[in-house]
C-alpha cells in the first residue's frame, strides 16, 4: 500500500470515527432531552436511528453553511484576541 492510499485510508477510517462519536453525542442528547421533557426514551435500535438522522442533517447544514460558519468562527475568535480574551 502507497503513502497515499495510507493517507486516504487513514482518513476514511478517522470519518468513521467522528461520525461514530457525532451519532453517539446526538443520542446522548436525545437521551436528556426526552428525560427532561418527561417523555419515554425510544428503544436503542430506534434511538440510533434517529440519532444517525439528525447527525446527518447537522452536516448536511454544516456542509452548505460550512464556509460562513468558519468565517463567523475565526472573525469570533479575532475579535475576542482584540479585546484582550
Amino acid at each position: 500500500m502507497g503513502h497515499e492510499n495510507m493517507d486516504k485510508q487513514t482518513k476514511e477510517d478517522l470519518r468513521k470515527i467522528a461520525r461514530n462519536t457525532e451519532t453517539k453525542v446526538t443520542e446522548s442528547i436525545l437521551r436528556w432531552k426526552y428525560k427532561k421533557q418527561g417523555k419515554a426514551v425510544p428503544q436503542n435500535s430506534e434511538l440510533q436511528r434517529r440519532s444517525r438522522v439528525i447527525a446527518d442533517e447537522a452536516h448536511q447544514i454544516i456542509s452548505r453553511r460550512g464556509k460562513t460558519v468558519w468565517k463567523e468562527l475565526k472573525q469570533a475568535v479575532f475579535k475576542k484576541k482584540t479585546e484582550g480574551g
